[in-house]
């Protein structure tokens, strides 16, 4: 048996022994990983050390740290007022105000995994605070900062687009937006109508908000002041000056919590700890087998097929599912190379096969392996997150297994560019 797939073959056993017994799979992704990454590949420690995502890492231990200074000091509640306010009291709407806030965020040009660090933690205080799924409102947040993410001016849009030029593919950055906007778009409404979204349209929260409003709930503090405006310096250092998420908010709530010790002392305990080591450690085993060469492996086998349309959906379910565990953008800048020998064939539409890669490598970030989905299931208060974790994945697999081969129908099969 090849090195890469035996590889694969670990990840497999990693995942059942972690559902069947309950032991966070970060640890047992580590575990793996040496084994793996020292016996069957040779690497050293620093070998596979390569692969662990220290930025991540800092992302959601700042993220996290800051907004649970945010909540001890009320700052969240005033902004789930806020929001009530903002939309007259129709709950329903929420959803759809994130969707669209994370969405025009990565349009303007926010790397994704920063706008659903900023919009996250708000909106899944509201949907605690008001019993909404955070299921939906967490892939509400995701899939508006993807339905965004490929305007011409966004990051991945950039990426993309420049792909297509050097390897000289006929392009369009308008099918490539549009393409991802209105899949998004349409994965949301159906997540909106099967997770409780139309059972929010008659409620209201005008009468909770009088409530809090009446007991100084929304009332704002010094401490609230300051957190806001910590909320805004992130927006504007990640969104203005392209700093870091994770390093940027960090040192904004070591700011709050020295000028106010005693609501920031508990935050540091409510870091998503257990998260951070679960991501952590199946990123580390998915670094590992990228060393391995495991990716690429499966990457050429499926080129090698002669089938160009069979060749194209599969290169969609290998985007899909390996971005549910790495870099949407590294996937794409590997996938769409290896479409340009079929892709000259002329059998396949250059742009309709691009903007299906596109979508399939970025739709699944919902699954808690990736990025944008560890954000939100680190995000979420007050929920038992062994739980929220399973429906993220189960989510996120349901999503791997359709999406790729929806749009490969739609964009695909007719031959679009």
């Amino acid at each position: 048996m090849s090195a890469e797939l035996i590889s694969i073959l670990v990840l497999a056993v990693v995942f059942v022994i972690a559902t069947t017994r309950s032991i966070n799979m970060g640890a047992l992704a580590f575990a793996a990983a040496f084994g793996v990454g020292g016996l069957v590949a040779g690497l050293d420690a620093d070998g596979i050390f390569a692969g662990f995502p220290g930025d991540l890492f800092v992302v959601l231990v700042g993220v996290t740290y800051l907004f649970a200074i945010a909540r001890a000091n009320g700052t969240t509640d005033w902004l789930v007022h806020a929001a009530i306010r903002l939309v007259r009291g129709r709950i329903a709407l929420i959803p759809w105000v994130m969707f669209a806030i994370t969405g025009a965020l990565t349009a303007i040009g926010a790397v994704s995994p920063a706008a659903v660090a900023i919009v996250a933690p708000i909106a899944l205080s509201f949907a605690a605070r008001y019993g909404i799924s955070p299921l939906l409102m967490g892939a509400m947040v995701v899939h508006g900062a993807q339905g965004g993410g490929f305007s011409p001016i966004s990051i991945y849009g950039s990426i993309v687009n420049g792909i297509v030029e050097r390897e000289n593919l006929p392009g369009s950055e308008l099918t490539l937006f549009l393409g991802s906007l209105v899949a998004n778009l349409v994965i949301a409404g159906i997540v909106f109508v099967l997770f409780g979204g139309l059972k929010l349209s008659g409620r209201r929260g005008e009468p909770e908000q009088k409530e809090q409003g009446q007991r100084g709930g929304s009332r704002l503090t010094p401490a609230i002041s300051a957190t806001l405006a910590a909320l805004v310096a992130l927006v504007v250092a990640v969104l203005g000056f392209d700093l870091d998420a994770g390093l940027s908010s960090l040192t904004l709530a070591v700011v709050l919590s020295a000028v106010w010790p005693d609501t920031s002392r508990k935050a540091v305990g409510e870091i998503a700890w257990p998260t951070v080591l679960l991501i952590c450690g199946v990123l580390t085993y998915v670094g590992v087998m990228e060393e391995m060469g495991t990716i690429d492996y499966a990457g050429h086998a499926v080129g090698d097929i002669g089938i160009p349309l069979l060749a194209a959906v599969l290169l969609c379910y290998i985007g899909a599912i390996v971005s549910a565990f790495a870099s949407s953008v590294g996937i794409m800048g590997a996938l769409i190379p290896l479409a340009v020998p079929f892709l000259a064939q002329g059998e396949i539409g250059a742009i309709g096969m691009i903007t299906a890669l596109a979508i399939s490598a970025t739709v699944v970030d919902v699954s808690p392996f990736s990025t944008n989905g560890a954000l939100v299931l680190a995000a979420a208060p007050d929920v038992d997150r062994e739980r929220f974790f399973r429906q993220l994945m189960v989510y996120g697999g349901i999503v791997v297994a359709m999406v790729p081969a929806a749009v490969w129908l739609v964009l695909v099969v007719p031959g679009f560019g």
